[in-house]
């Protein structure tokens, strides 16, 4: 026993030398400070953390000519303050927003900066000012605090599914996308690797060929990653933490706020104990104006009012998956337990149930994709 304590505890610290060395420098998010952390254990208080997900491709060939920086996925994660529910909120790429003045990133050399007060669509910011800015945009845009963010580009993707061992996803309709080259038949597949980058990126595979569907199916797949690592217990083994840990150093470019192992591996420590019904994927709210996408600002304040607060969010609409005509039947929302009147404590208004038109998911639940063939694009 003796010699696997000492093994096991000199496989951790191999790991945590390991991890450190993997990870970038960080890049500064304009002052914005992290939480103080235990050195292994979860973090303290709640999280706010942005992901970026860049379509530069790095220069890697197997993307084409991709000239530009822009961030065409950015997604908040909000843990609650006493670990007891997360919600993934995505934003769409074409959001207009009012894009900040963005100083030059030095870890960015293509990021030169912006004196901002102009309007333009959300995936630009990252062009402008690199991750700081987009993270400055989503914080003016939400009114929320955001100390920790990460980007990752195509060929990280790639390896972070590698890292779970792949994702399970359904498909009800055939997708054909010539564009990304991915043609898949109804049924289940365990998608990691290239397979999982190009199912991520489809848009004219999809049922209605937009962005706002890719955003669904990104959630559902998140969903299935979700319970692929609950179902494995991957956050209840050190090991495998910092596996995942490692993959994210060597494939993402972090915040400064969040270049530290022991950060990584608190958050993942805050997340392991929420259950997947209490884990939501929402998309925010949004309105057409012609071509061009808004924030549905009451909807939007009632979502960022309910994060701020840490109370529960209920998505009552259809679930985000493009899953073909029929929507995924909605649970009904939880009630407050009832409280004693003479204690003098008053009853919890219960979780933040959000319009119909919302559309988003639970972790635990289970949606398919439907696709389109190329006959039916233009």
């Amino acid at each position: 026993m003796a010699v696997l304590a000492v093994s096991a505890t000199a496989v951790v610290g191999i790991a945590l030398w390991d991890v450190a060395n993997s990870i970038k420098p960080g890049i500064d998010l304009g002052g914005r400070s992290g939480q103080s952390v235990p050195v292994i254990g979860a973090i303290d208080g709640g999280v706010n953390l942005l992901v970026v997900g860049s379509d530069s491709g790095e220069g890697d060939p197997r993307f084409g000519d991709r000239g530009e920086h822009l961030g065409d996925v950015t997604m908040l994660l909000h843990i609650a303050q006493d670990h007891s529910s997360a919600t993934v909120v995505s934003f769409p790429r074409d959001l207009l927003v009012e894009v900040p003045a963005c100083a030059a990133s030095a870890a960015e050399e293509w990021a030169v900066g912006t004196d901002g007060g102009f309007t333009d669509k959300l995936n630009s910011a990252y062009s402008y000012g690199g991750l700081a800015c987009t993270t400055a945009a989503v914080s003016q845009l939400t009114g929320l605090e955001i100390p920790f963010a990460a980007s990752i580009e195509f060929n990280g993707v790639i390896q972070m599914s590698n890292a779970v061992g792949g994702v399970p996803v359904c498909i009800t309709e055939t997708i054909e996308d010539e564009r990304t080259g991915f043609f898949r038949e109804p049924g289940e597949y365990t998608l990691q690797g290239w397979d999982a980058l190009q199912f991520l990126r489809t848009r004219y595979g999809l049922k209605d060929g937009s962005d706002l569907a890719r955003i669904g199916n990104q959630q559902s797949f998140l969903a299935s990653l979700a319970r692929t690592i609950k179902s494995s217990a991957t956050l209840s083994d050190p090991t495998k933490v910092y596996g995942l840990a490692k993959a994210a150093a060597r494939n993402m470019r972090l915040s400064e706020t969040l270049s530290n192992v022991d950060v990584l591996v608190s958050i993942a420590g805050a997340l392991k104990g929420i259950d997947l019904d209490k884990v939501v994927f929402v998309r925010y709210p949004t309105v057409s104006s012609g071509t061009d996408l808004m924030a549905d600002t009451n909807v939007s304040g009632v979502l960022m009012a309910a994060l701020a607060d840490d109370e529960e969010i209920v998505v009552a609409g259809r679930a985000a998956a493009t899953v073909g005509d029929e929507p995924v039947p909605p649970t009904e929302p939880p009630t407050a337990e009832p409280v004693d009147p003479s204690a003098g404590v008053p009853a919890s208004p219960g979780p933040v149930v959000l319009p119909d038109d919302v559309t988003g998911q639970r972790a635990d639940q289970v949606t398919c994709t439907a696709g389109r063939p190329l006959d039916e694009q233009q």
